[in-house]
């Protein structure tokens, strides 16, 4: 096993052990709303070109009576990008398109419209380069600035610890990234987005590792509270209308926008996992 190889090892089972905590935390909301809604898990292998082992993940989905649909993804994958997509990626090329990625992806659309969306991802990758990237967003239909609030402040209390400008980087990072250009509107109230954590040698693996881990630590604190403080809140058929407006908005920037929703599709990820993000339902008018 090569060095980065024994990285990604320890990074994949760090988001396996995050996904664990955060699907029984799901499921420990859906009893307290008398649901025994529980995650069903689905292993899948990823095809290559040649016939090698390509890797794969486990795709894990739970429809209750909180979360009317939240998936929880966790994936281990390695081969080549095709020559046109190798350039595009930090490190890779058409001469180097070598590559492995593992991650933990999350996305929870939310029955009642009181009740935040929510988006997690970190993740690992290696090429000639290796670097930790992801974040953390809140998508309300319906925004509470209490909420957004919240959210933020432990989402800044975690960059605060590793490095003073984190937050405010990450935050714009954020504010750019998840943007409906054809709308002229943000998907939802930010969070923090990152990439490219560069990882030259152990210690740096070590310390975007750690970095890393209090992002999924900050979101398994937070986001519960925000889950709890609205499941039981009361709606009209109005907010629930521009609930799913709303998603509408939501599946646009995923299907046309999305970096991690082009790459699962340009690396050969499994479908149903990649597109687990779209909402359940949605309205246009």
């Amino acid at each position: 096993m090569t060095e980065w190889n024994k990285h990604t090892a320890e990074a994949r089972t760090w988001f396996e052990s995050l996904r664990d905590r955060i699907c029984a935390e799901f499921e420990a909301i859906e009893r307290e709303a008398g649901s025994d809604a529980s995650f069903a898990y689905k292993q899948w292998d990823r095809e290559t070109e040649d016939g090698t082992d390509g890797g794969g993940g486990t795709q894990g989905l739970m429809k209750g009576k909180v979360f009317e649909k939240v998936g929880v993804n966790v994936s281990t994958v390695s081969g080549a990008f095709s020559e046109k997509f190798a350039d595009q990626v930090n490190g890779a090329s058409a001469e180097h398109p070598e590559f492995t990625a593992t991650g933990i992806s999350l996305v929870a659309h939310m029955r009642n419209p009181h009740v935040p969306n929510v988006h997690m991802n970190t993740r690992f990758l290696t090429t000639q380069a290796a670097w930790f990237g992801g974040g953390a967003d809140l998508n309300p239909a319906l925004p509470y600035d209490e909420d957004t609030q919240g959210f933020h402040a432990r989402l800044r209390a975690a960059c605060s610890a590793h490095n003073p400008t984190y937050y405010d980087r990450f935050k714009k990072w954020a504010d750019d990234y998840f943007y409906i250009p054809h709308r002229g509107v943000h998907r939802g109230m930010g969070g923090i987005f990152y990439d490219h954590l560069e990882c030259d040698d152990d210690p740096s693996f070590d310390r975007n590792l750690a970095f890393t881990k209090d992002v999924g630590e900050a979101f398994l604190d937070i986001y519960p509270k925000l889950v709890r403080g609205r499941m039981e809140q009361e709606w009209s058929d109005a907010e629930k209308l521009q609930q799913l407006e709303w998603r509408g908005r939501y599946a646009e920037f995923n299907l046309v926008y999305d970096r991690g929703t082009l790459f699962g599709l340009k690396t050969g990820g499994n479908i149903d996992a990649i597109l687990m993000s779209l909402p359940p339902e949605a309205v246009w008018s």
